[in-house]
């Protein structure tokens, strides 16, 4: 089990998210963006448009992802 923050996903907070790989801590920081998103979090919101920002290119979304999976792998387990 690692952990990473919602800030360290590209959010705005220090949620932490704990899971076994990155595919699920990646599902449960989606999740935390939508409620968020919903609520109208004005820091969430900002976040969300970076991010958006972000996915205009998929080779930039793909080195993203690449380099948060390298992170995650990287943690030490906390179970």
């Amino acid at each position: 089990m690692k952990t990473m923050t919602c800030k360290q996903l590209g959010g705005a907070c220090d949620h932490e998210f704990r899971a076994e790989t990155f595919e699920e801590i990646a599902q449960l920081s989606k999740k935390h963006g939508s409620e968020m998103f919903e609520k109208g979090d004005k820091p969430h919101l900002k976040a969300m448009e970076e991010m958006q920002g972000l996915m205009r290119s998929p080779e930039n979304m793909q080195n993203w992802f690449e380099n948060k999976r390298k992170e995650f792998a990287a943690l030490p387990d906390n179970t």
